[in-house]
């Protein structure tokens, strides 16, 4: 069979791609950036790849006709003020372009959304749904709450408030009741979802056995961390000051921060589980899935994380455009040095940011992604998905990877800081020696001061990373 996958970069659509490959089906990966799409088998003949932009109907005339189904896993929740009003913009164009091929089925990832008071979040994802449900193509939605595992952003937040914090103050929201489900069901509901006639123009609750607070949800993490955590309930913590909680404890932005909160509040529970039956799905328990999860990091196989799949900070637009580091202009911090050993280099670089630091000064690094979250950036808090490996559109910190090539030995980062201007980050071997160089290009007379200010610390921050990266 043929498929449709949009949203082929995002948390779920990696994760589901594998598994349609598997199921021997033809695979027709929407992306809005070809640069930003990794594959281990890039180039299989199962694979087909195309740059859609959602928000522009000439170019989602791009999708072939010949598809058997479709998957509509376009979120953008975290992206500008007006999300919900591009989301069904989307959603509009996506179906009237659906309904014009041979698609049998569109599959829709939604949210639960049984409560009388929803957020903007919920309100948004059950618009689409309208939306999609209004075409002449039998739509299946399938409805899920919390989802728990390796990279998801609930399970990253719950695991950076278990691990900073010993003693939580915090707001009544963590009382509300949800019903969380592990992705390796979310993806199980997906695949046995596709072409099954008995799901065609139906809306179904997917989640797992458990119904649980999130203060619940925190304390079986810690329990599942061996971590004594202390949580206490104050009724007056505003969203506004909720949201900042959450944006400074967690490697969230304040805008995702905002939407959880206010989604938080609502509860997200099944009312309808017939879907289990009808697919012989039984969904594990949260303490299960949140076993696997763990187990993935510390095997340091995170498929997919949220972080790498959201556009922020000030990266607009595609991975290339990025790519041509300027050099009219602009400030440059150039070095190199001879290398003992290639490959240790390369491991070294492509092991740069998260937990391994950056070799030099890390407590400036620190320092600087701390100041970033006070003027609202992203900060150094998103760390990396993988420990060795690195692909381009992956976070890295405070940074995005914009190229990455081993064979090569070159690597080129963006900064999303906040910035008078823009920054990247080079490291390329050539001939036996690393050439490493930080640029900027600033913005007006702040620009120009910024850079100046920080110039002191180029010298021992720049000169002490390269000396470890050759060493």
């Amino acid at each position: 069979m043929k498929i449709l996958l949009t949203g082929a970069t995002g948390y779920i659509g990696k994760r589901l791609l594998p598994l349609l490959l598997d199921q021997g089906h033809e695979v027709i990966c929407c992306v809005r950036d070809k640069n930003r799409f990794y594959y281990p088998d890039k180039a299989s003949k199962n694979i087909q790849l195309i740059e859609v932009d959602f928000l522009d109907p000439q170019s989602v005339e791009k999708i072939p006709e010949d598809i058997d189904a479709a998957y509509y896993l376009i979120h953008s929740m975290s992206g500008a003020a007006n999300y919900d009003e591009l989301e069904r913009i989307s959603a509009s164009y996506f179906k009237e372009k659906i309904n014009r091929t041979n698609a049998k089925q569109i599959i829709y990832l939604s949210g639960i959304v049984n409560d009388k008071s929803l957020s903007k979040h919920l309100s948004s994802r059950k618009a689409v749904e309208e939306i999609l449900k209004n075409g002449k193509t039998p739509t299946t939605t399938l409805r899920a709450g919390i989802i728990v595992g390796s990279g998801s952003a609930s399970f990253e937040i719950i695991r950076d408030l278990v691990h900073k914090l010993p003693v939580m103050i915090t707001p009544k929201w963590l009382n509300t009741k949800c019903q969380p489900i592990a992705i390796a069901d979310v993806l199980e509901f997906l695949i046995r979802s596709l072409l099954n006639p008995k799901a065609y123009n139906e809306s179904f609750d997917i989640g797992g056995p458990d119904i649980l607070t999130y203060k619940q949800m925190l304390l079986q993490f810690a329990e599942a961390k061996k971590l004594k955590r202390y949580i206490y309930i104050v009724p007056v913590m505003t969203p506004k000051l909720s949201s900042y909680w959450l944006y400074f404890i967690t490697s969230t932005s304040f805008k995702l921060a905002s939407a959880l909160v206010s989604s938080m509040k609502v509860e997200v529970v099944c009312c309808d589980t017939r879907i289990n039956d009808l697919l012989n799905v039984k969904p594990m328990s949260y303490k299960l899935a949140l076993q696997k999860a763990l187990i993935k990091i510390d095997e340091d196989a995170v498929a997919s994380s949220w972080k790498d799949s959201q556009i922020s900070g000030q990266f607009k637009g595609s991975v290339s455009y990025y790519l041509k580091v300027p050099k009219k202009d602009c400030f440059i911090d150039r070095r190199k040095r001879k290398i003992i050993d290639r490959n240790s280099t390369i491991s070294k670089i492509w092991s740069i940011g998260g937990e391994t630091g950056w070799y030099y000064g890390d407590w400036l690094w620190s320092l600087r992604g701390f100041i970033d979250k006070i003027f609202g950036g992203v900060g150094a808090r998103r760390g990396r998905t993988s420990k060795h490996e690195i692909h381009a559109g992956d976070v890295l910190d405070f940074w995005r990877v914009v190229y990455a090539n081993k064979e090569q030995g070159k690597l080129i980062l963006y900064a999303e800081m906040k910035l008078p201007g823009e920054a990247w980050l080079e490291f390329k071997i050539f001939n036996n020696t690393l050439y490493q160089a930080a640029t900027f290009k600033p913005r007006g007379i702040w620009g120009k001061i910024y850079w100046y200010s920080v110039l002191p610390f180029h010298g021992f921050i720049f000169k002490g990373m390269i000396n470890e990266l050759t060493s």
